[in-house]
């Protein structure tokens, strides 16, 4: 619940309107996992809490460290059962968490682990801010920037995103700037265009991955319902209305989508827009078999783009030693327990 819809519930229980802020100080603030830890909360308002409302406090099931580079990967338990996954990374400009948004995927992407089993359901706001506040918890560190980016399709799941940006972004909470949030999306158009209305200040990313639509088509489902042509339109769109440039993300797979010609389409593509390209070195996922691009085809790549005028940047890898794609932890623990 918002702070204004716990001073109404505190009102509908005839208490003191003082008591929400207590309440939502606690839950957003000390990142109390229960009514037991609010110590100035009268015995009587945590009983008559506990019996109305559910509390969101996920489980900490298993977390894998990287002896590379420190990132560390949680898998977390919900109350129905089902296990997300989150990710914890350490850089110089501070700390980041990438969540999940949905458990499990429907958008069926090739490349990706998340949606080889489908899609289970949507996570509620709550279920999504104590991603982050449980790795806060977990951690003794301050989270910096949010990535919703995990497991799922954030805009196939938009009024609960809302709904969590807004607590994450509130004064009265985190208060994580905005422009420290990430939105990744597959491309679903209409909801891009209602996400440019909703005055946010969020980064939006935008996973294209291949630079014409036949080879898009291929890689991404979601690519036969809305065009090349339709995405570029309402990236515009998105940049025209909120003034925050779109950031492409291009996973570089090994004779998929990394040749010259792919460079020549791809700044055909893109450069009338004000974008930055980040290539990834796509992560190898043991179900499917995409190969990562060489060191020396990505810088190609790279360089080609930058010629062109393209901003452009090569995400650094980060926990690979840990299953650090989307959806393998997940899927392994699973196997281990069935």
């Amino acid at each position: 619940m918002s702070l204004p819809e716990l001073q109404e519930e505190m009102l509908l229980l005839s208490e003191k309107p003082y008591r929400a802020k207590q309440l939502y100080d606690w839950m957003h603030v000390k990142l109390a996992r229960g009514y037991e830890e609010m110590s100035n909360l009268p015995k009587s308002l945590k009983e008559k809490c506990g019996q109305l409302f559910t509390y969101t406090a996920l489980e900490q099931v298993k977390v894998q460290e990287s002896r590379v580079d420190g990132t560390r990967k949680f898998l977390f338990a919900l109350a129905d059962g089902n296990l997300v996954e989150s990710v914890w990374m350490r850089y110089k400009h501070g700390n980041s968490v990438c969540i999940s948004s949905q458990v499990g995927c429907r958008m069926g992407c090739r490349f990706c682990a998340s949606a080889i089993d489908g899609w289970e359901r949507n996570l509620l706001p709550s279920e999504m801010l104590d991603q982050v506040y449980a790795i806060t918890r977990l951690t003794g560190e301050r989270v910096s920037n949010v990535v919703v980016m995990g497991t799922g399709e954030p805009l196939d799941n938009y009024d609960n995103l809302l709904c969590f940006i807004r607590m994450l972004t509130d004064e009265n909470g985190l208060h994580i700037s905005q422009r420290n949030i990430t939105v990744s999306t597959c491309g679903i158009v209409p909801k891009i265009r209602a996400l440019a209305g909703e005055g946010l200040q969020i980064t939006l990313a935008l996973s294209l991955h291949a630079p014409t639509d036949e080879k898009r088509r291929a890689l991404m489902p979601i690519a036969r319902e809305y065009s090349l042509d339709e995405l570029m339109e309402v990236c515009a769109y998105y940049f025209e209305k909120t003034g925050r440039r779109i950031t492409f993300e291009y996973s570089l797979a090994e004779g998929v989508n990394d040749a010259k010609e792919d460079v020549r389409e791809l700044t055909k593509l893109i450069k009338p827009l004000n974008c930055h390209v980040n290539l990834i070195p796509i992560n190898p996922v043991k179900e499917r078999d995409f190969v990562q691009s060489g060191k020396a085809a990505i810088e190609v790549f790279k360089n080609k783009l930058e010629k062109n005028g393209i901003n452009v940047t090569i995400r650094r890898e980060m926990g690979r030693d840990i299953d650090g794609a989307c959806g393998q932890l997940r899927r392994g623990y699973i196997a281990k327990q069935s």
